[in-house]
């Protein structure tokens, strides 16, 4: 069997930047075991698998694979599939927005498609969340320790350190400038040491209010235990909860409110995240999260109908498209 899948670069309008996310629009025939193996073989931080629904024409199930194991919700491989179906035909474009709907394992998701003469220009999706927000938050010595940051870089006059949890909790710490953002190393042994490891949290969203580029009202950046020293991962999986620590703050004034979050450089794969929150001041918020993409290359696997010899043998080829 063949089955032919795109990469797309999200959250960029441009090849070598953003997140690198491969798309197969059609994966009818492939079971848990297959989709798996696929991942791992191609092994970007995310591989996304649409299945077409019967009789129901704006609807598509979603399943995504990392490397490692199956993943129940993302906002990347929301972007990058709406993106590549609506690039190669399979949803087709005949009004500036086009609405659809992409179920993943914890449930429907609605999604809107901007475009313009027939071309995907914006991807947006919304997502009503709940958070738990915990004040509670290691001493500032210990943030500086095992961050690797004086103690004059943190920020304690508009925010402050918090745990937030939108079911994977996050400790949230802010500093003064984007600067600070870049160059902070996470130090294992200080963190083993420290009180952090008692919050259950284990990844760290460090974000500065300021940032070198004009589009963006946040610089952010993940660090913690499971992440490599100089790694610089996606953060769209952090948005709800970031979302939800804005909104923690009595200053954060109720209504809607529209930013955007940036991750990495131009040299280091820079994502750009569109955010709109409806801030209500009540247990459940509304966010929604939007962005570009680009396909990078296209290509296709040959799965054999019968193991050859009882291996499970993958052919993977691809084409880059990138200009």
């Amino acid at each position: 069997m063949k089955y032919q899948y795109y990469i797309a670069d999200v959250f960029t309008d441009r090849v070598f930047n953003g997140a690198q996310i491969a798309v197969f629009p059609n994966a009818d025939g492939l079971n848990a075991e297959k989709m798996a193996l696929i991942a791992r073989e191609l092994n970007l931080s995310e591989t996304v698998f649409i299945f077409h629904k019967l009789n129901a024409d704006d609807t598509r199930r979603m399943r995504i694979f990392s490397p490692l194991q199956e993943i129940h919700f993302a906002g990347h491989p929301i972007i990058a599939a709406a993106y590549v179906l609506a690039r190669c035909g399979d949803v087709v474009l005949q009004q500036p927005l086009t609405r659809m709907i992409v179920e993943q394992n914890i449930g429907p998701i609605e999604v809107n498609i901007s475009s313009q003469d027939g071309v995907p220009t914006f991807v947006q999706f919304c997502r009503d969340t709940s958070a738990i927000v915990d004040h509670f938050a290691p001493p500032d010595d210990e943030l500086c320790q095992f961050l690797g940051l004086n103690l004059s870089e943190l920020d304690h006059k508009k925010y402050s350190p918090r745990l937030v949890s939108c079911g994977f909790p996050y400790l949230i710490v802010p500093v003064w400038q984007y600067e600070s953002v870049r160059k902070a190393r996470f130090n294992y042994q200080a963190w083993s040491q420290s009180t952090a490891p008692q919050t259950a949290a284990q990844e760290i969203l460090l974000f500065a209010p300021k940032s070198p580029n004009r589009d963006a009202d946040f610089h952010a950046r993940l660090l913690g235990p499971r992440i490599a020293p100089h790694e610089d991962p996606p953060i769209g999986s952090a948005m709800p909860a970031f979302c939800s620590y804005l909104c923690s703050f009595e200053h954060t004034q109720k209504g809607t409110h529209a930013f955007a979050v940036e991750r990495g450089e131009l040299s280091s794969r820079r994502s750009l995240i569109q955010l709109e929150m409806d801030h209500k001041q009540q247990e459940k918020l509304m966010i929604r999260i939007g962005g570009q993409a680009v396909i990078f290359a296209e290509g296709a696997i040959h799965l054999p109908d019968k193991p050859e010899n009882g291996s499970k043998s993958t052919k993977i080829t691809k084409e880059i498209v990138a200009s």
